[in-house]
């Protein structure tokens, strides 16, 4: 397939009919694996609490067309910006045994990611998270999600030193809810039950110090009228169809930082979940997560059908100037949302997607 080369930073394929015009620099993909198995090395989170994004959305720059030396520039930029350190010291080995013990305590993170490092090795990385992943489920809020997010990026590489990484950063920042009450009536769609949450008025005006997301997930979690809604959304087989389209909804009707997690979230599910056997039950862990990030947002109601299809009707710049938009910029977000956005409409068509992902990056209003 032929390519030209339209910005030094972006490779354009020449289909017309190409679902997506984006492609990899031609010289990134040797840069980029060992660029990400070196900034790999250091925590999950950066001062204070903070997700380290850097090792995804290196990623993601790479296959939205950044050049090596676009890829190279920026983790420079991130890991000093950031004061990115490297992991604290080992506290004890764990085993088989013992792993679940050091469940949600950061100082454990060497030691959690030492333990899948040899997991891995031993019985390899799909079946290290098709074994251990059920486990950290009901936390997929540790780090605000980005263990999801470490993981999926790793299974989208292939990289089983991330995938060892992933789990020990996802088992280090493990924030779960309560467990659901018993005889919680259950209810099919995403979009009802997030509804479901205006009338409450404890939702309202929830104070929290911390400007951390996950503090805030972690708040909500302690409110009772939050704890008789979990356990409610039921494991369906098209559940995340659902989540995915309520997500989006969400996300283009705040445009919002806390709708965005939940729509790239939906890409990370989607990413993981072949390696499930039951990946419903973890995408029902997340929404959760979303419901309690929906009080954040001040609880507005969806966009009508007729708005999201007059969104759809809005025209677009090329797939090519989006990423390369995200490439530019220097907002981890950025290279995070418009990626997931683009995947997602390679996935389903919805044009939406392209919508959002320009809207993201000033493109369109």
């Amino acid at each position: 397939m032929k390519t030209i080369e339209r910005n030094p930073q972006i490779t354009v394929d020449t289909q017309p009919d190409s679902p997506s015009a984006i492609y990899r620099h031609p010289r990134a993909s040797a840069r980029l694996r060992p660029l990400i198995a070196d900034v790999g090395q250091r925590s999950g989170e950066f001062p204070d609490y903070l997700a380290n994004h850097l090792p995804m959305v290196l990623e993601a720059m790479g296959r939205l067309g950044a050049a090596p030396e676009r890829l190279e520039a920026y983790a420079r930029h991130y890991t000093l910006a950031h004061a990115v350190p490297f992991p604290p010291p080992a506290v004890s080995s764990l085993t088989d045994a013992t792993w679940r013990s050091a469940l949600g305590q950061r100082d454990r993170e060497t030691d959690l990611r030492d333990y899948f490092a040899d997991v891995v090795s031993r019985i390899g990385g799909n079946e290290a998270i098709r074994l251990h992943l059920p486990t950290l489920f009901p936390g997929v809020a540790a780090s605000a999600t980005h263990g999801l997010m470490r993981l999926a990026y790793a299974v989208l590489r292939r990289d089983e030193t991330e995938i060892g990484i992933a789990l020990g950063y996802w088992a280090a920042t493990y924030l779960a809810f309560p467990p659901p009450l018993a005889g919680s009536l259950t209810v099919d769609d995403p979009a009802e039950l997030i509804l479901s949450m205006q009338s409450e008025p404890s939702f309202r005006n929830i104070a929290v110090s911390s400007t951390l997301l996950w503090r805030w997930i972690e708040a909500v979690g302690h409110i009772p009228a939050f704890q008789q809604r979990l356990g409610r959304l039921a494991p369906t087989d098209d559940l995340l169809i659902r989540m995915r389209q309520a997500s989006l909804a969400l996300y283009a009707g705040t445009m919002s930082f806390e709708a965005l997690h939940a729509l790239t979230g939906s890409h990370w599910l989607r990413l993981v979940s072949p390696h499930l056997d039951k990946p419903q039950i973890l995408a029902v862990h997340f929404w959760e997560v979303v419901l309690s990030l929906y009080t954040k947002i001040g609880m507005p109601d969806l966009p009508s059908a007729e708005m999201l299809d007059a969104w759809r009707k809005l025209h677009v710049p090329p797939d090519e100037a989006i990423a390369a938009a995200a490439v530019a910029s220097d907002d981890e977000h950025d290279h995070s949302l418009v990626f997931s956005a683009l995947e997602e409409y390679r996935h389903t068509g919805d044009p939406l997607y392209r919508v959002v992902a320009a809207r993201r990056v000033g493109l369109i209003e």
